[in-house]
């Protein structure tokens, strides 16, 4: 299985008191080589191409992001911040998501992590948003659809914060199905079961205090099932670890063996409709240690292989 990463995502710089943090990627990239070793194939993250990311996004939101170079931190909002190396990392992080996807399309590897950041699924076609500049999921699945011809992709999101940029970019496009389950009330005030789409939205909302059992069920009687419905050619994961019962910035209380049962299902969908074949990105994750054991547990069972 292969992890694309790079030292680049690792200077995006939002400054000494923000959540979404340099350490976060460390915390990730550190312990999967210290649990599986040299049973990981390795792999630097390329920079997307302009053309590759204006299917996921407008003109103005590359102008707002590549062509600013700011000689200090400043604020796109509240809580999104550019710094001087911050296009890079996002370029590298969409590059990531590309270069999985052609790999494990071509057959190059079966699954394969993306040990990225920034962080993407709140970014909508046009703004940059929630810790996210460019929407590294969106531009997989439609690096998929448009450079490799499928026709049915997948995106499962299980970040405690609702992906609404991804829900946005894809709900009038039938052929990508998002399935998600998120904390709510909570940023970003979206994701209610009755938002649709065209039929390819199918959202879980948990309340504050959920725990495995209700996650788990979640997903197995409304996500799990429209997944296997929809037969997806090529599956996404946005892999945020945030519901984690020791995250800072939410009120779900996952453990890390809830994210290995999922992504086991998630697996078992794959195996069944897409040759086995898996993209996951990382998202959020805000506790070090949570962030380290689901990010092991994920990778654990999405390569088949137990901690050394």
């Amino acid at each position: 299985m292969r992890v694309y990463t790079h030292a680049a995502c690792l200077a995006h710089d939002t400054g000494p008191a923000h959540a979404e943090r340099p350490q976060r990627l460390a915390a990730v990239t550190d312990a999967l080589h210290e649990v599986f070793a040299d049973r990981l194939d390795w792999h630097e993250a390329p920079l997307a191409g302009e053309a590759e990311l204006l299917r996921a996004h407008a003109p103005s939101l590359l102008q707002a992001v590549l062509a600013t170079t700011p000689r200090e931190r400043i604020l796109l909002d509240p809580d999104t911040v550019l710094s001087p190396a911050s296009a890079p990392a996002a370029l590298r992080a969409a590059g990531a998501a590309i270069a999985a996807v052609d790999a494990v399309l071509a057959g190059d590897t079966l699954r394969a992590f993306c040990a990225v950041r920034p962080p993407g699924h709140h970014a909508t076609r046009d703004t940059a948003m929630g810790f996210c500049l460019f929407n590294s999921v969106a531009v997989a699945a439609l690096h998929a659809l448009d450079a490799h011809g499928l026709t049915r992709v997948a995106i499962a999101d299980f970040d405690v914060h609702h992906g609404n940029g991804t829900q946005a970019i894809f709900e009038h496009d039938p052929r990508v199905l998002f399935a998600s389950s998120h904390q709510m009330p909570l940023y970003p005030d979206s994701g209610h079961a009755e938002e649709r789409g065209v039929g390819n939205i199918i959202n879980a909302p948990l309340p504050p205090g959920a725990a495995g059992n209700a996650f788990r069920d979640a997903w197995t009687t409304n996500l799990l099932p429209a997944l296997d419905a929809f037969a997806p050619q090529l599956l996404l994961v946005s892999a945020g670890f945030d519901a984690h019962r020791r995250d800072p910035l939410a009120q779900l209380e996952l453990e890390a063996d809830d994210y290995a049962w999922l992504t086991g299902q998630l697996a078992a969908v794959a195996d069944r409709h897409a040759g086995g074949r898996i993209v996951s990105l990382l998202e959020g994750g805000y506790d070090l240690q949570a962030l380290r054991e689901c990010a092991v547990a994920h990778v654990g069972a999405l390569a088949g292989i137990a901690p050394a």
